[in-house]
């Protein structure tokens, strides 16, 4: 009966990330340009033991079919854009990336764009870090400022101050951090975004494009996944113990 337990555990632990990964997304669900969360479970059923050691694996007998969290990859969809007149908040319409450099010199990457202007003038993203221009951290001084669809950057007077850092790394070249935020993996070309691909629109927020029913209906699906699973273990444990009390008296 041992197999049965295999099954049960695994699925129990399945189903406990894919709430987690539910549940986050339901917290950030008003977030602007949150990306929502998938949990891709093992294409295959494992059906045998594995042993490791410093030689490789080596199959050491069958077991129960099981899954398994495979990868949590990131829905890179464009959510909608949402008008708030507000000077400071700045969308992107398309694939990219803000580029976000924090104290430490390290590069972040959101579409997140509700930014702010620090005590020096910067654009910078609360808890985060400064908004990047072509030529460094950008610096706008006062709210009296203009972008335009390709990033370019305008103060009061019509001068060009500089243009938005827009990045495109790839899908498959990117790791969440937190908070909404990414960073290209190591050895990723952060490739400018080509302005035919996206737009950037100054007074508008991006939302996270979540549907909130829906993930509600699939926490329900996947807690009642792990009940039946954890009801089976609880089932498998009393039939191991008696079995074993059988074995005893004989």
């Amino acid at each position: 009966m041992l197999p049965g337990y295999y099954t049960a555990a695994a699925g129990m632990l399945t189903q406990e990330r894919t709430l987690d990964v539910l549940t986050n997304n339901i917290v950030n669900h008003k977030t602007p340009g949150y990306q929502a969360e998938r949990v891709v479970t093992t294409t295959f059923d494992y059906e045998y033991a594995i042993r490791k050691d410093a030689y490789g694996k080596t199959h050491i007998g069958s077991t129960s079919p099981i899954r398994l969290v495979e990868e949590i990859p990131v829905l890179l969809d464009s959510g909608l854009l949402q008008e708030t007149l507000r000077p400071l908040d700045i969308s992107l319409d398309g694939a990219g990336f803000f580029n976000i450099q924090d104290e430490e010199g390290e590069i972040y990457l959101t579409r997140n764009g509700g930014f702010d202007i620090d005590s020096e003038g910067y654009l910078y993203l609360k808890g985060s870090g400064r908004v990047m221009g072509k030529n460094g951290p950008l610096k706008v001084n006062t709210s009296d400022f203009t972008v335009t669809s390709d990033g370019t950057v305008y103060n009061a007077e019509n001068q060009r101050i500089d243009q938005i850092l827009v990045t495109w790394p790839g899908v498959d070249q990117i790791e969440k951090y937190s908070n909404g935020m990414y960073r290209a993996k190591e050895g990723a070309e952060n490739a400018d975004t080509p302005w035919a691909d996206a737009k950037v629109a100054q007074g508008f927020l991006e939302t996270s494009g979540l549907d909130v029913n829906r993930e509600w209906v699939q926490v329900m699906e996947a807690n009642r996944a792990l009940q039946a699973c954890s009801t089976a273990l609880k089932t498998i444990d009393e039939m191991t113990q008696k079995a074993a009390t059988t074995i005893a008296k004989l």
